[in-house]
């Protein structure tokens, strides 16, 4: 193993991974695994290119915020890139994009400004270049920058070359911002003229392949679609303009193949299922690109297909809509066909959260203290990694609401068993065994499902304004929401 001075230093060097059981046994189908970057994505290359050109050629001042707009996986690796090198970063994304893409962002330190998705492509670039003109910050133009594609053809196309020292027949790609097919497509021309380059685009959006060209503006925000636009489920692969880059990389492409949004969900599917290969939409549209390819090549062919990303990426999209939650039948049955461990009967042993315990007066007094204690009217009795627990910390938070929580499985309440003391006091005090409880002006809601429905029906913001607690009524019909995924389902029948 490696040893390696920061983050950045591990993108690139991914894996070519042969294809075995999918497509013609006469010819040898391989994948490039993008995934291996360490933010999922071959994004990432992007992202270090453009941020330390733009160091070197003192485009970007230190400390200075950078902004993009992207469908997410551009957006990731920024994030990745600025929070080691210290930049702050706005990441502008229409809202039909994947829930996760934007919440991995904000967990690296990014803000992520969204934009509607009526607005396509062209409302996200005009959003970020306002923003980047107001502010003074400084947008990347991954669309158009020379360095998006610089970075491929110093690092991508050279490990592609090194893994096919024998030669390579096909190199197989979607178009995206074109920093890729870019980068890559003219060294592979120049030095492995054999090579031909396979470029996939939505079959129900032929942009890459129409005869329609629109310039790109000096600007750098398309005024309008591409007449031949249509909407498609390959999220970064191909956005209603071609951009600079892709439309430079013309000249290198021996063909494009259209694919159907439906064959890209699928064959994501099949490439997990039957090689163990976990990739994004986009990974599968260039599968099937790969495979239309693989059935007209001549035996003995050497084919490579790129997959940009990770299917992790893709869990609130329609790639995973046939994926359960729950156990299926087959799965249910499978539980059933031994004893131990089964939610159709009571559990084995009684869960527990530490050492039983008896009430003393010292615990007694605690939780009395604690449930009428004017100055912290609001009282959750918790345990900490409960996730009822988290559901009512979830709203209390969402509303503004202050309130004391006594976490009993705490560190704090470790020492000699105080935790289930007061654990055991509570339970005496209450006549309710279970947790979380929680106590509003001194008395008992209930549990986490109790105080749900009290706040559905009102009667806990009732009981706050009569204490003059403070709170914000916003959570609206997405209450329950708030709740742990299997507990939402049942309060919904």
């Amino acid at each position: 193993m490696a040893r390696f001075e920061d983050i950045i230093a591990t993108v690139g060097r991914t894996p070519v991974v042969r294809v075995r059981r999918l497509g013609p046994k006469d010819v040898e189908l391989y994948v490039k695994v993008e995934a291996r970057n360490p933010m999922g994505s071959v994004k990432d290359r992007l992202a270090v290119g453009i941020i330390e050109a733009a160091e070197r050629s003192g485009a970007l001042e230190p400390g200075q915020t950078v902004i993009e707009a992207t469908s997410g996986n551009t957006g990731i690796g920024l994030a990745m890139v600025c929070a080691r090198r210290g930049y702050p970063l706005v990441i502008v994304m229409a809202e039909n994009f994947s829930v996760e893409r934007r919440k991995i962002m904000r967990f690296l330190g990014a803000k992520v400004v969204l934009t509607p998705a009526a607005e396509k492509g062209m409302g996200m670039l005009r959003k970020a270049q306002e923003l980047a003109q107001a502010h003074g910050w400084f947008l990347t133009r991954q669309f158009e920058n020379e360095a998006n594609a610089d970075v491929h053809s110093r690092t991508t196309a050279v490990e592609i070359l090194e893994d096919f020292p024998d030669g390579l027949d096909y190199w197989v790609t979607g178009f995206g911002t074109g920093g890729t097919l870019k980068g890559v497509a003219r060294v592979l021309k120049a030095q492995s003229p054999r090579t031909k380059i396979v470029v996939c685009e939505p079959d129900n959006s032929q942009t890459y392949g129409s005869a329609t060209r629109l310039p790109w503006p000096a600007d750098g925000v398309p005024k309008e679609s591409h007449p031949l636009f249509r909407p498609h489920p390959v999220q970064g692969w191909a956005p209603d303009f071609v951009p600079k880059l892709a439309e430079d990389a013309r000249r290198y492409v021996d063909q494009i193949v259209p694919v159907s949004g439906s064959e890209a969900l699928e064959l994501s599917r099949t490439l997990a299922m039957r090689e163990g290969i976990l990739t994004g939409i986009s990974g599968g549209a260039t599968l099937a690109g790969a495979l239309a390819v693989c059935a007209g090549a001549e035996p003995g062919s050497r084919i490579l297909c790129m997959l940009p990303d990770t299917g992790e990426r893709y869990l609130s999209t329609p790639l995973f809509d046939n994926v359960p939650v729950d156990m299926t039948d087959d799965e249910v049955a499978i539980s059933h066909s031994t004893p131990s461990a089964r939610f159709d009967k009571a559990p084995d042993v009684p869960p527990s959260t530490g050492e039983s315990a008896a009430p003393t007066a010292e615990a007694r007094a605690f939780v009395r203290e604690a449930i009428e204690n004017p100055e912290h009217p609001v009282v959750v009795f918790a345990l900490t990694w409960c996730e009822f627990t988290w559901g009512v910390r979830k709203l209390f938070k969402r509303c503004g609401i202050a309130y004391r929580a006594v976490d009993l499985d705490g560190v704090a309440y470790q020492n000699d068993n105080w935790g289930g003391k007061i654990r055991a006091a509570l339970t005496e005090y209450s006549g309710v065994p279970t947790i979380p409880q929680i106590f509003v002006g001194g008395r008992l809601v209930g549990d986490a499902t109790k105080t749900f429905a009290a706040f559905a029906e009102g009667r806990l913001q009732t009981s706050l304004k009569e204490l003059g607690v403070s709170f914000e009524d916003t959570v609206g019909d997405k209450l329950y929401s708030l709740m742990p995924g299997w507990a939402q389902r049942s309060s919904s029948t």
